[in-house]
């Protein structure tokens, strides 16, 4: 019954990850993106962000709870890992030391962005160029983000990588690669997409 518990659960945090909070993931360094664009831009696409019918409906349970779902599970599974990438030094040990470590890394991160970002918002403060571009004038909170970006890119990437084969979607060897050069090209864009956003608002 345990496992039957944990195995629900475990794929529960998976599909999680994919949906809503991958989709989320790509919206949202969508709107950044626009930053590159100009504050105009981003002015533009954050507003129509905010102004979303049934905006905090949204908030709560398409990202909020599965965020907390997620990261708090996730730090569940890291503290039960048995991790040994000290004694073996192999490919897949070490992404699957750096998977627990990056979501360790993006829970904190993410607690970090909503609590300079939507809780100002909860109480007034505009969620605009302005605001995100006197958050990374601070060489210390742009070291967060870049951090933060790069970390949430590899935790998402990798993640699906490994979702593909423990959902049995690649189970042998030409098919777990063909899903790795998928992680690595998402990471790349990614990465570079987020990277591009934030050093927009420099």
């Amino acid at each position: 019954m345990k496992n039957d518990r944990t195995f629900f659960w475990r794929k529960l945090h998976s599909l999680s990850g994919l949906v809503p909070i991958g989709v989320f993931l790509f919206v949202h360094f969508g709107i950044n993106y626009a930053a590159f664009y100009g504050e105009e831009a981003y002015n533009t696409a954050a507003e129509m962000m905010g102004n979303l019918p049934f905006r905090y409906v949204m908030e709560i349970f398409i990202i909020f709870i599965p965020l907390l779902f997620h990261g708090i599970y996730g730090i569940v599974i890291a503290r039960e890992a048995k991790n040994n990438i000290s004694a073996y030094k192999f490919e897949k040990n070490v992404y699957f030391y750096f998977q627990r470590f990056s979501g360790v890394a993006v829970f904190l991160f993410l607690i970090w962005h909503v609590g300079t970002t939507r809780i100002p918002a909860a109480f007034g403060a505009d969620v605009n160029f302005d605001m995100v571009a006197n958050l990374v004038a601070n060489p210390v909170y742009l070291a967060f983000y870049i951090i933060g970006i790069l970390m949430t890119t590899y935790h998402f990437s990798n993640g699906f990588r490994t979702m593909l084969i423990t959902w049995g979607i690649t189970v042998n060897q030409k098919s777990q690669y063909f899903g790795k050069v998928i992680g690595i090209l998402l990471f790349v864009v990614l990465s570079f997409i987020g990277l591009t956003a934030i050093f927009a608002f420099v």
